[in-house]
């Protein structure tokens, strides 16, 4: 199966979308953002050809009788076993990996201790894992690095009080391994670890075990489909590290003009608001750029900044948005400067102020500024599409829909499940593009040959 791969390295998460020859999106990936951009890049796409495997498993499992009413159920234990395998293959490098710091680092008399240390750590980590990944399981996120890290500090910070060891030891450790696993792209193949989850979602399923062949057969046929990555298309804040050659990069101003024009094709006007930049784009009826404004160099009301806040009110990315769409009061927040962000903070909490109404002051002060970018790049028209990460913030949105109202009246705003998907989106539709554009060159030098042939034939018949 030919597939068009776009990808989309940010700053803080990287995106990737996997399109088949007749522009349908067959899988979706994202990833945190690294040191090291290939690395990014690589797991982003196996996520979105992971994905793409998933979809195709729906097709061909809904036929499947033993499966009747049950399909959505099993799919979604099967993307959660698959999930913990990974989870426990990348803990098994982190244990490894640590233990082999601790062998090299100097802490004395204490080496054999932290030893013991580690492998109740990681025994504990093991043992709660598939908690972490059973149907309604609290995990703090879906990047390894963010779930290993909040369990390992917590699980960490007891047992070595238990052993009378430093937790300074314990915490070196694990800063100093990481990295080099989270850089670390697996070996075993994608088959052997969706067999082996599958080999879970049966048990969990006791009453399917006499249908397991009907079902092992197509999701077999469906891993022995080789999804070709025709082309593939790179862009975002990172575009410049992207192992591409400079034919494979489009602008991410261009792609996510596009990406939002192919979500909602009515799209006149985007605003993106990613983790490091904020982007306002005109598009015409056919999604190509007419006009669009950037935010300056510095990343105040972008991503970035709403994360700074959640780790100075340690909270989760994900829970600033709840919080502040429990506001009562509005309070003005004065700047969206990161630098200052935590000290106008810690003040407003010293007056009195109640964490949600800063927090809904906050977003507003945000959307703000996104809407003075706006009104530069030519204001807002109908259709108006949100798109990045932000957007999935439900106090942004709330804001946002209230200045839009204020300013312009009624306008249609869009805002897809998937919005921070849009700028891989126009990424991979261009790579799609690339080879209708290449075979329309490749005729034109085939007619233009024929024409010369045609032509020299013509003179040497004349003369």
């Amino acid at each position: 199966m030919d597939c068009f791969i776009g990808i989309d390295l940010g700053s803080t998460t990287t995106k990737a979308v996997v399109m088949d020859d007749n522009l349908q999106v067959l899988g979706r990936g994202i990833t945190n953002s690294r040191s090291n951009y290939d690395v990014a890049a690589e797991v982003a796409k196996q996520e979105a050809l992971l994905n793409a495997r998933f979809h195709l498993f729906r097709q061909t499992l809904d036929g499947v009788a033993a499966l009747d009413g049950k399909l959505d159920e099993f799919l979604g234990q099967l993307v959660r076993d698959f999930r913990l395998e990974q989870f426990l293959e990348q803990l098994a490098d982190l244990e490894r990996t640590c233990i082999a710091n601790a062998d090299t680092a100097r802490f004395g008399g204490e080496t054999d201790a932290l030893h013991e240390a580690l492998a109740e750590v990681f025994r504990r980590l093991n043992d709660e894992a598939p908690a972490q990944f059973a149907p309604g399981g609290q995990r703090k996120s879906d990047f390894f690095r963010d779930i290993a890290g909040s369990r390992y500090l917590a699980v960490g910070e007891v047992v070595a009080g238990e052993s009378n060891l430093s937790f300074d030891h314990v915490l070196n450790v694990y800063d100093r391994s990481i990295i080099d696993v989270e850089n670390r792209i697996s070996e075993e193949s994608l088959s052997d670890k969706l067999m082996r989850a599958l080999d879970r979602t049966f048990h969990a399923f006791e009453d399917l075990a006499t249908a397991s062949d009907a079902v092992r057969a197509p999701v077999r046929a469906v891993l022995d489909t080789p999804l070709e990555e025709t082309y593939v298309i790179g862009t975002g804040y990172g575009r410049a590290r992207l192992p591409f050659s400079k034919d494979h990069i489009r602008s991410e101003i261009l792609c996510h003009g596009l990406g939002a024009h192919v979500m909602y094709p009515d799209t006149a006007t985007v605003l993106d608001i990613g983790g490091q930049d904020t982007k306002a784009i005109q598009v015409d009826p056919v999604g190509i750029v007419e006009n669009f404004q950037m935010n300056d160099r510095c990343a105040a009301g972008c991503g970035r900044y709403l994360g700074y806040i959640a780790d100075e009110m340690n909270l989760g990315l994900h829970e600033l948005g709840p919080l502040a769409l429990k506001s009562t009061r509005n309070v003005r927040i004065n700047s969206t400067c990161t630098v200052f962000a935590g000290a106008e903070l810690r003040d407003r909490l010293s007056l009195g102020e109640a964490r949600e109404d800063i927090l809904a002051g906050l977003h507003r002060a945000i959307i703000l500024r996104a809407m003075s970018i706006l009104s530069r790049s030519g204001g807002i028209r109908d259709q108006f599409t949100f798109t990045g990460g932000v957007a999935n913030n439900g106090a942004a949105v709330k804001a946002l829909k209230q200045l839009i109202k204020e300013n312009y009246g009624d306008v249609t705003i869009n805002i897809d499940p998937d919005s921070i998907y849009t700028g891989a989106l126009g990424a991979a539709t261009f790579a799609r593009r690339a080879i209708d554009e290449a075979a329309d060159e490749a005729a034109d030098l085939a007619i233009d040959g024929v024409d010369g042939v045609g032509n020299g034939e013509t003179e040497m018949t004349e003369h």
